[in-house]
């Protein structure tokens, strides 16, 4: 099944799924670089309104998307972070890397 993006202007929107594990990671990751590549895509924000686990793949997934983005001067969010992914993500200082969105 795949993963339900949004495009605005040059920022893709990915609406990550309830859970965010090794499967689910890597075709989050194939889709989102294959609109990258053939969209003028400059910025991701990763959407966690539905979500409720991550493991370290999604934490892999992001960083990822974080170098390919900053290589177009762009940069990645994220929103509609729940309290499980919230620890996460500060506990792997990706708070460092992406921007809250809303």
């Amino acid at each position: 099944m795949e993963p339900d993006y949004e495009i605005m202007g040059e920022t893709l929107i990915v609406n990550v799924p309830q859970e965010l594990d090794h499967h689910s990671a890597k075709m989050v990751k194939e889709y989102s670089d294959q609109i990258i590549r053939d969209k003028s895509i400059k910025n991701i924000v990763f959407d966690f309104s539905n979500s409720t686990f991550m493991d370290s793949s999604g934490i892999g997934m992001i960083m990822g998307r974080y170098r390919v983005v900053k290589e177009k001067k762009g940069f990645v969010g994220v929103k509609g972070v729940g309290p499980a992914i919230h620890r996460i993500l500060e506990i792997s200082g990706l708070y460092k890397l992406v921007e809250i969105c809303r």
